[in-house]
């Protein structure tokens, strides 16, 4: 038998690992139907498909946490067993979870040091990993301080840390789940830099994302699972987008958007000098201020954290400012209560749809009017109209393509994409002055994401005032017509859709004025 290729890393490549038939069942749910799936050394393989359409399940098996009821896991054509993720890292497989797994008290030799053995016993061996931490960020351009601590690191440089630490256990294979998911456009060139080093020197690379233009620009081959099966693997440089949305959907998809030019007129929703505290008594508004006219969509852009849902909530009437104004049509809305908001024409998408949008153990039926009981249709003297609560729930739920087996089936039981749809049938149905979107397609497939773009489109053209929080910079240029940037609940700038660009507004998310950015009044 020839020795293993040692990686520049000082990892053995895995030259091929091939998932073959494998089949995973949980109650109710065909998981996996007898999937295949393979990637090489030298190679970045993205594995597309909607939620639920199987990937995150084919991977934890990969990885230890699930077990496959049928099929293997050959790596070099040997058949090999994982029981566990100490199983997978052992051989070789590394995974970085979309939400990162680190300390945030511990320095980054700390992080990368936990829970493996030191070679001193019970004395820590930090000069060591440091010395290996420093060996490997200059292989690989990973520019972090093994002595900083985690919470002083941006979240780029965190996730920085999750790769430096997949290589010193061995990784030679590594999954990435959605990990540009938090990155600013600079951060991700910079991530994607990194990556082509680490497929050129040897590793593989399985590439999970939803964002198509990543997947075109930066990966060799593209698996499409579709409700548990294997749709098709193919060549990157032989597809599109547009055929890869196909694949996923079952459907074509329409990612042009044709835009009616608006002439912005008077402001609809104002917000002067807003200030607000967190849910930790911290500062997470500061002297923000913006305006969004009748007819317009206005893009707030920012990094997770940034102050986005507590300006969504202040709006919404949902948390007190400390200072500031806001102002629906010049009427001053400042410490409004919800129902007095709601009853003023704005309508609001949370962020946080189970928490804030919806009451899961509640039917279809009683989240879509719940708004709307104290309506005389609906209700009067203490009795429900039940006869016309059905028959409006029914006409939402159609109009608005919500499926569901019945406007009686608790909303719990509902994917997030028909979830989402019964919130925006309910706020829109409402016919807002402004709509409040906060992250109105985060979790939910492709094919519900282009259906709630085209209601937001439709919205702007009946002369709705849309806010649109989003930290998905194709959404923002896709439906914005100008972009706000967010940093430490600051507003950056706010620029003209035609004026901006990827850099500009990714400066501006790491805190930076670009000196040629033009501001949009």
């Amino acid at each position: 038998m020839t020795q293993k290729q040692i990686l520049p890393s000082g990892n053995p490549r895995i030259d091929r690992l091939e998932m073959q038939g494998i089949v995973k069942r949980f109650p109710g749910v065909l998981a996996n139907d007898h999937v295949n799936f393979d990637v090489n050394a030298f190679e970045v393989h993205a594995l597309l498909g909607e939620n639920g359409a199987g990937k995150s399940t084919l991977m934890k098996q990969l990885y230890g946490l699930y077990h496959p009821d049928q099929g293997q896991i050959i790596f070099d054509g040997e058949p090999r067993l994982i029981h566990s993720p100490r199983d997978a890292i052992n051989l070789g497989i590394g995974m970085i979870h979309q939400h990162f797994m680190l300390v945030d008290s511990l320095t980054v030799a700390e992080n990368v040091a936990l829970g493996l053995p030191s070679t001193r016993g019970i004395m820590t061996d930090l000069d060591r990993v440091t010395k290996r931490i420093c060996e490997l960020a200059e292989v690989y351009g990973l520019d972090v301080e093994p002595d900083a601590y985690i919470w002083q690191l941006s979240v780029g440089q965190q996730q920085k840390v999750e790769i430096i630490k997949a290589l010193y256990r061995g990784a030679a294979l590594l999954i990435l789940d959605e990990p540009t998911a938090v990155l600013t456009p600079q951060e991700v060139d910079d991530f994607f830099v990194t990556l082509t080093k680490m497929a050129n020197d040897g590793h593989a690379l399985i590439f999970i994302s939803h964002k198509l233009h990543e997947v075109m620009a930066f990966t060799h081959r593209v698996t499409v699972l579709r409700d548990g099966k294997n749709v098709g693997t193919v060549n990157t440089v032989d597809t599109n987008k547009n055929l890869l949305a196909e694949m996923m959907v079952g459907r074509p998809l329409n990612f042009i958007r044709n835009y009616k030019t608006i002439k912005c007129g008077n402001p609809r929703l104002k917000v002067e000098n807003l200030s607000a505290l967190s849910d930790r008594g911290v500062p997470a508004l500061k002297n923000v201020s913006f305006e969004v006219c009748a007819g317009e969509v206005l893009g707030l852009a920012g990094v997770s954290g940034n102050g986005q849902p507590e300006l969504a909530q202040v709006i919404a009437g949902l948390r007190p400012s400390t200072s500031g104004k806001i102002m629906i049509d010049d009427e001053n809305l400042t410490g409004s209560t919800p129902m007095q908001v709601i009853d003023k024409g704005v309508a609001y998408i949370p962020e946080k749809r189970n928490v804030e949008g919806l009451i899961k153990e509640f039917s279809v039926s009683e989240n879509l009017i719940m708004r709307d009981l104290d309506q005389e249709i609906y209700s009067r003297n203490a009795f429900l109209n039940m006869g016309n609560i059905a028959k409006r729930s029914a006409d939402l739920v159609k109009t608005f393509n919500v499926k569901t087996p019945s406007i009686d089936t608790p909303i719990k039981s509902l994917s997030g994409g028909n979830a989402q749809k019964v919130i925006l049938a309910r706020e829109i149905s409402r016919q807002p002055k402004v709509l409040i979107a906060a992250q109105p397609t985060r979790g939910v497939d492709i094919g519900a994401t282009e259906y709630i773009h085209e209601r937001i489109i439709e919205q702007r053209e009946t002369g709705t005032a849309t806010l649109l929080i989003s930290e998905d910079l194709d959404e923002i240029f896709a439906l914005s017509d100008r972009i706000a940037v967010i940093f430490h609940g600051e507003i950056m700038g706010v620029v003209d859709r035609k004026d901006a660009t990827l850099q500009s507004i990714g400066l501006m998310m790491a805190g930076e004025q670009p000196p040629e950015t033009k501001t949009a009044e």
